[in-house]
């Protein structure tokens, strides 16, 4: 015992790096962890077993051995799928949703969608969290973190929506302040029974890094994601897995790249930006289909795109988008030379009823053409801005587990 003791203290800081290993599936077993961290395989034994105790993950001591493999089997790690969980949240334009969100960026359980969203902060994110708490009483789950994705860029550090445009709240309004204020409101604790510490972000900024770590954007260096949910489009660059948000916060307001120098009055006070033309109100009314909001813009469209891509006006209407976005994105990619894209929301299913069109406007508007294309991808995380929100709180504890719980 003394000896796993001293291993683990001199292991104490490879316990977070261990843990987001494990946490987006780079060390699926020891002998995988031991070689990432660089340390003995006496220290990563030592590491994994505190990460066990602490319901974290769980190591399977007898392991598989596949048909030819060498030397002795190595102990297999997954995250404990009975462990802790981070209440995550989401506003958008069509309405909201809570969710429980494991290590891994696993969805453990979620309430339905809401269609309306009030005008009131306090009164939308109340009943959010109120959502949430309800789904912690009935799983019996620890909490250790909340976080909520908005549609709105995010001031840093002061955790204001500067921008929520399609939500009628004010602009900046403090919404970290107002989500903490309804965590403790609704008796969400953490194991030391405080309330949990809250977490804001921009929706695409936080969906980029869900996909870094467990969707498309896997091993990618330069991530970047551009997406448009219901209203909108955003962007987000992540880098060495990192999120690049810029000195305050605002970096890659994509939106507002000017794609049709006479298109439609953006709320920027520009013209053509991406926001209106690439959107799926953009969309609709370019088929000639009904924008009411008794359905999802978004479900609206990829219906559309899924089942009536024959019709001469949705692939007419298809057409134009993917012109606009493809020049949208050789322009960032020209700015920015990332190592992949990622593309969600009605982007993604543009891209996937013609993937050749939009790769061929990217190639022949970017600075190296089809010699410097870039990978372009699909989203492919369900709810990556759910999964997104729970990064955000799942934070602390990927960078000190010990104290993180202990707090």
């Amino acid at each position: 015992m003394t000896q796993t003791r001293t291993r683990l203290e001199r292991g104490r800081a490879a316990l977070g790096p261990a843990l987001a290993l494990v946490h987006t599936g780079r060390a699926p077993t020891r002998a995988v962890l031991t070689a990432e961290l660089g340390v003995t395989r006496a220290t990563a034994g030592a590491v994994a077993a505190e990460l066990e105790s602490l319901g974290l993950i769980r190591v399977d001591t007898r392991p598989t051995v596949e048909a030819g493999s060498q030397g002795r089997p190595s102990h297999r790690l997954q995250v404990d799928p009975d462990g802790p969980v981070v209440l995550a949240a989401q506003v958008h334009a069509d309405g909201f949703r809570a969710a429980l969100v494991g290590l891994g960026g696993r969805i453990i359980a979620t309430t339905p969608g809401c269609m309306t969203v009030p005008a009131d902060p306090a009164h939308v994110l109340g009943l959010v969290v109120a959502a949430g708490a309800e789904l912690l009483k009935s799983t019996g789950r620890d909490c250790v973190g909340a976080g909520l994705a908005v549609p709105s860029a995010v001031a840093e550090p002061e955790g204001t929506a500067l921008n929520p445009l399609h939500l009628a709240w004010p602009a900046g309004a403090p919404v970290r302040d107002v989500f903490a204020e309804q965590i403790e409101a609704h008796g969400v604790t953490g194991p030391s029974g405080a309330p949990v510490a809250s977490f804001v972000g921009n929706d695409v900024n936080v969906a980029a890094l869900a996909e870094h770590r467990h969707g498309a954007g896997r091993g990618a260096q330069h991530l970047l994601v551009v997406a448009t949910g219901h209203r909108g489009v955003g962007g987000a660059l992540v880098l060495d897995g990192r999120l690049h948000t810029g000195s305050s916060g605002l970096a890659l307001e994509v939106g507002h790249l000017t794609v049709n120098p006479e298109g439609r009055p953006c709320h920027c006070g520009s013209r053509g930006c991406l926001d209106v033309e690439v959107d799926p109100v953009a969309f609709l009314e370019a088929a000639g289909r009904p924008t009411g909001p008794e359905v999802s813009l978004l479900d609206s469209s990829a219906r559309l795109l899924r089942t009536e891509y024959d019709d001469p006006r949705v692939r007419s209407a298809a057409e134009v988008l993917i012109d606009r976005l493809g020049s949208g994105l050789a322009g960032l990619v020209n700015v920015l030379n990332p190592d992949r894209i990622a593309l969600g929301g009605l982007h993604r299913y543009l891209f996937e009823a013609d993937p050749e069109r939009l790769r061929a406007v990217v190639a022949d508007r970017s600075l190296w053409g089809r010699s410097g294309s870039v990978p372009i991808l699909s989203c492919s995380l369900d709810h990556n801005s759910l999964v997104g929100a729970a990064e955000l709180a799942w934070q602390p504890v990927l960078d000190d587990p010990l104290d993180a719980l202990a707090g």
